[in-house]
């Protein structure tokens, strides 16, 4: 399940270092999925059952992510709330000398748009307001 979350952050341009120090600081990582052209800051809420997550998205506007010293400038894009309930445990479809079972021996997600629940929700938009207090001052 994802779940969008208005802020006035959206839309708002900032140095990518400024961006990754201040939210490093409270926690938010960037998300190993990101590229050239965008990325996530991701903050794990909890993993009792399945990953919640708070997602904050952007868009490169200007220069390069992995150019040590370039000031990249980033555009903050619309937050959301995510979860990703997983099935515990090994694979026991995986054969042995299987391709597969080298790089995948976990089990395939049980709902890849699982329910949030509730208490998760509140800490993430608490979570949300601490960021927008830190990076509108910067703005």
């Amino acid at each position: 399940m994802v779940i969008p979350l208005e802020t006035p952050l959206t839309g708002n341009v900032y140095t990518f270092n400024d961006v990754e120090n201040e939210l490093n600081a409270l926690g938010f990582k960037l998300s190993d999925n990101w590229d050239y052209e965008h990325g996530y800051f991701d903050y794990k809420l909890d993993d009792h059952v399945g990953y919640q997550f708070i997602r904050l998205p952007f868009v490169v506007t200007s220069g390069s992510l992995d150019a040590p010293g370039d000031y990249a400038m980033i555009e903050m894009k619309e937050p959301f709330l995510l979860s990703h309930k997983y099935n515990p445990g090994l694979d026991d479809n995986v054969k042995e000398g299987n391709v597969r079972a080298m790089f995948d021996q976990f089990q395939e997600p049980v709902d890849k748009d699982a329910s949030f629940p509730e208490e998760m929700i509140n800490k993430g938009r608490e979570l949300l307001a601490e960021v927008e207090q830190v990076l509108i001052s910067k703005g």
